[in-house]
């Protein structure tokens, strides 16, 4: 005898074998033991999910000997037909290659006739998306008002090119897509039944890879079957698959649990070493971190034992700001691969990032620890020579290397000495940050002004309240929306840079994220721009040359054109 692949042989045969669409054997179930029989049924779900199955169960419950029942008995003359594709009642119509008016026309005028042997005649429809509008139109007649004998099953993977007339004619069922869970435990009977030697971990990967469908899943395992030669092993399915195998995940976890970067990197050269997708691995990671911050937060969803046991160690190590931010950090770095130098270039910039980036325990992102800048030493200033240096000017050969300077005279020297041990009081124009001073009254709008930094760390202390200073310490709070200016822990790192400079003393920076309760520099500024902008509107529109011109050319002023001279210095 021939061999029957996996995804024939096993299809369920009753409602009781129907794998993962409960509420669909529920209603159906309550109607055939009710006699609330519909003459239209519409089943839509992605492929192998069990929409052709369920029409020809209910077939052989509609015909069954024994009568109509919810529990066909599988043995009689109308069950064994019907599983076998020549029961004379049942229709299975293709509409795919089936679609046009004629070709329903036809189907339509063999179903005034009653059953030959049966009790009902059933036509299923498959894929019936596919029919062309006259065909729709044609059927519709029939399909509201069938002889009695009659019964409609359409199916369809894309319920949304169907008429709305079609749609309002049939009792719709949505087919869901079927659970890992239930993937794998049904792989698991199937192959306890073939007596064929497995492994938990293998059937894992075929169920993901099935994405929902068990048809896929099985024809995954027939070929997992022959590809280890009669067993189905963690590793071969994996390199069958060429999906990134569960050890290297969690190799990734452990890992950063660990902060242990060299094995970060050596993960990656593992997977370059066979071949492995990238872009697969972070998306797998991130599906990783997702299932770890479920257990976190709602260990229930997790329907696996297994699964969750393994993640609870990790969902205990990892607090919930750095999962967050880490699968940020994964999501964003998937995007960005198709720009990087090469994919393992991108990949471990992810990898350094998710190793770079921690939150502290109050959930903003602390600047990077940074060395106490050393004391300058002494520079000694010629009294006598300050208002001359102010009225000269610049010497050329004070930007020239002291070894390209000859030396000066002896006696020069010895003056020099002499008069340096005045004390130099302070020139009346230095600069301002030479007295700013870092107090609990501090103007934090002036501090950013007098920094002077730009470009993100600008937009970084814009963006952020002032909410306390104590010390030397400030401490800051960003709006979440703003979340991605810290994303680079260096631009906090160059505000508390800048800010020491300015304050002249060791200043270090927290950045929180929260809501503000005040108003933040930069809601100042688009204030004074508003203000700035309509008194520069305000100023056109009383402008008499412009009147003039709204009156004799009829013409508009648009606001958005118009720019205030003086903008905002902050």
């Amino acid at each position: 005898m021939s061999y029957q692949v996996l995804a024939r042989k096993w299809r369920p045969k009753s409602f009781e074998t129907l794998v993962g669409q409960e509420h669909v054997v529920r209603a159906l179930t309550h109607a055939l033991q009710t006699g609330r029989l519909h003459h239209a049924y519409l089943f839509t779900g992605t492929r192998g999910v069990g929409k052709t199955t369920i029409s020809r169960i209910l077939a052989k419950s509609l015909n069954c000997e024994q009568g109509v029942t919810a529990t066909p008995c599988g043995v009689c003359a109308a069950c064994t037909e019907i599983d076998s594709g020549r029961f004379v009642d049942y229709v299975e119509m293709d509409a795919a290659s089936n679609r046009g008016v004629d070709d329903m026309a036809a189907l339509l005028e063999k179903a005034a006739y009653a059953p030959s042997r049966g009790r009902y005649k059933v036509y299923m429809i498959d894929e019936v998306h596919m029919l062309t509008g006259h065909a729709f139109n044609a059927m519709l007649k029939t399909l509201e008002e069938p002889p009695e004998h009659m019964k409609f099953i359409l199916a369809t993977t894309d319920p949304q090119k169907i008429p709305v007339t079609v749609l309002s004619r049939c009792l719709q069922f949505n087919l869901k897509q079927m659970p890992l869970s239930h993937i794998v435990s049904h792989l698991t009977h199937l192959l306890e039944e073939e007596q064929v030697s497995f492994e938990v971990g293998a059937l894992r990967h075929i169920a993901k890879g099935a994405n929902g469908s068990m048809r896929d899943a099985l024809s995954l395992l027939d070929q997992a079957i022959a590809h280890g030669a009669g067993k189905v092993e963690e590793a071969g399915v994996r390199d069958m698959l060429g999906t990134v195998g569960e050890d290297h995940l969690y190799g990734l976890l452990d890992a950063l649990q660990a902060q242990d970067i060299s094995r970060l990197v050596a993960v990656a050269d593992e997977m370059e070493g066979r071949s492995l997708s990238f872009e697969s691995a972070l998306q797998e990671f991130a599906t990783l971190l997702h299932r770890v911050a479920l257990v976190q937060f709602a260990p229930q969803a997790i329907g696996d034992n297994f699964e969750r046991d393994r993640l609870a160690a990790y969902a205990a190590a990892f607090s919930p700001e750095f999962l967050q931010l880490a699968y940020q950090i994964v999501i964003h770095g998937r995007e960005e691969l198709a720009l990087a130098p090469d994919e393992y270039t991108g990949f471990t910039m992810s990898l350094l990032r998710l190793h770079a980036f921690r939150p502290d325990a109050s959930g903003g992102v602390a600047a990077p620890a940074r060395p106490a800048p050393a004391p300058a030493a002494p520079v000694a200033a010629p009294v006598a020579a300050a208002p001359v240096a102010a009225s000269r000017p610049a010497d050329p050969a004070e930007n020239v290397p002291p070894e390209l300077n000859p030396p000066p005279p002896e006696e020069f020297t010895q003056t020099t000495a002499t008069v340096a041990e005045a004390p130099a009081p302070a020139p009346e124009d230095a600069p301002a940050a030479q007295h700013a001073k870092l107090s609990e009254n501090l103007d934090w709008q002036a501090a950013i002004a007098g920094c002077g930094v730009g470009g993100m760390v600008r937009e970084l202390a814009l963006q952020c309240e002032l909410l306390s200073v104590a010390g030397n310490r400030l401490r800051l709070r960003l709006p979440p929306e703003q979340r991605h200016l810290v994303a680079m822990p260096a631009n906090v790192g160059k505000l508390q840079e800048a800010l020491s400079q300015y304050f002249s003393e060791d200043v270090h920076v927290h950045v929180d994220i929260g809501e503000v309760t005040s108003q933040t520099p930069a809601q100042r500024n688009a204030e004074i721009r508003q203000a700035q902008q309509a008194e520069a509107v305000a100023s056109m529109e009383t402008d008499p040359f412009v009147q003039e011109l709204i009156e004799r050319c009829d013409a508009t002023l648009v606001e958005s054109s118009v720019k205030p001279l003086a903008g905002d210095k902050q």
